[in-house]
């Protein structure tokens, strides 16, 4: 078993590592989970989060390396959800007496809701010493929970960030520097895409909160601990928050014979003479949650469906990941900044709908453009009975809209079927 691993004086980690796990909330971890859980060693002996349930006997023993887990006085839960809070009873029993802190409300109710243990609650600006160190709180709510917080400790410049800045990565080196760093970066692109990605103006929030401190560490919940390379993952955080984009393309296709495909090969190649990288990925294939890797920062999806999707995929269970549905049924719930159009479409049909986190619109032929009255996009109709002018299926050309709020031209392609 791994020991307890001191990241700086009288600071241990002691958390757990998951070789095996493969899927979590529902995207695939292929390199595993680290369920990270920081020991402080002050007059008053702190903990920074505990581990999965399934893990607590590996974590109270890398404690007991430490000191006696009875001795644990102060037990800080930047966050109740089960992957970090899952051995908070087994610690409550080991040492009763300790104080357990969590945000208020909204951590103290979901320590109560689901242990029946009470917790006092901190919110930002709050403070405890523990001797030579005092620790700060900030609340970061909605990344990605709504009891979220991280805890600051200015005497070591240490960062238990919480979520933030962190991957799902299973290794005994602890730190960023200590690994293959590319593997590092795509892991925390990842774990940004697939989790915290929605929340990108909560992650600014946070990031505000945070900016001007002298940190030495950041010390995530899960993965590496970031102590080398500290600038260039918050400027990381910094693009994926703001939604900033690369000159790349991403077109996601399912097919049942081939016809999709071919036009989705051709929209590829279209990008690819116009000199824009291209990803061209299959669902069949590709899980969807690598899929968001590539999402993450692409300036131009397209996304491609038979049509026959809608008719079979809920009765048979036929191609159920990328299906085409009526237009007119469902009202947009969200905006994002890459709208989509129907290229190539045989036969565009009005209407609105929602697609995951992206809006819609459609425009009929012989109809004038829809329009976004929130956003002010002109959103046109490509393509005419799902061929170009020598009779190739698919998109000649890639429509220009005008986003008015943010004033400058962006790009967007999107459904195609056939």
């Amino acid at each position: 078993m791994l020991n307890a691993i001191e990241i700086s004086p009288k600071v241990w980690w002691v958390g757990g590592l998951d070789w095996s796990e493969r899927h979590f909330h529902g995207y695939t971890t292929e390199r595993g989970i680290t369920y990270n859980a920081y020991l402080i060693m002050d007059e008053t002996i702190t903990l920074i989060d505990t581990a999965k349930s399934t893990f607590t006997d590996e974590f109270v023993q890398r404690i007991s390396q430490v000191v006696d887990p009875a001795k644990i006085e102060l037990v800080v839960t930047n966050h109740v959800e089960m992957d970090h809070s899952g051995s908070l009873p087994a610690i409550h029993r080991l040492a009763p007496n300790a104080r357990i802190v969590a945000s208020a409300p909204a951590g103290v109710n979901e320590i109560r809701a689901h242990y029946g243990i009470e917790a006092e609650g901190v919110k930002t600006g709050d403070s405890i010493c523990i001797g030579e160190r005092t620790l700060h709180f900030v609340q970061t709510p909605m990344v990605h929970w709504p009891d979220n917080m991280v805890t600051w400790c200015p005497e070591d410049g240490i960062l238990f960030s919480n979520d933030a800045f962190g991957q799902h990565f299973a290794t005994t080196k602890r730190f960023d520097d200590e690994n293959d760093l590319c593997e590092v970066y795509k892991q925390a692109k990842k774990y940004y895409a697939n989790i915290v990605w929605p929340y990108g103006a909560q992650v600014q929030k946070a990031m505000a909160a945070l900016a001007g401190l002298d940190i030495r560490l950041i010390a995530p919940s899960h993965g590496v601990i970031w102590r080398s390379h500290i600038p260039e993952i918050l400027e990381k955080y910094q693009a994926w928050s703001t939604y900033q984009t690369e000159e790349k393309a991403v077109v996601v296709f399912d097919s049942m014979w081939h016809s999709t495909e071919m036009m989705a090969r051709e929209i590829c190649d279209a990008f690819i003479k116009e000199g824009v990288t291209a990803q061209l990925i299959d669902v069949k294939h590709t899980h969807i949650s690598d899929i968001m890797l590539y999402l993450c920062d692409a300036r131009y999806v397209a996304c491609g469906s038979p049509t026959l999707n809608f008719q079979h995929d809920a009765a048979h269970g036929e191609l159920p990941h990328l299906s085409a549905r009526p237009l007119a049924e469902e009202r947009p719930a969200h905006r994002h900044r890459v709208r989509q159009l129907r290229l190539g479409a045989a036969r565009p049909q009005a209407g609105v709908r929602r697609d995951g986190e992206h809006e819609v619109q459609h425009g009929v032929p012989g109809h004038r453009p829809a329009v976004d009255p929130q956003r002010g996009a002109a959103v046109r109709a490509a393509g005419h009975g799902g061929q170009d002018r020598r009779g190739r299926p698919g998109v000649r050309r890639v429509e220009r809209i005008h986003d008015r709020e943010r004033g400058r031209p962006q790009h967007a392609v999107g459904p195609f079927a056939m």
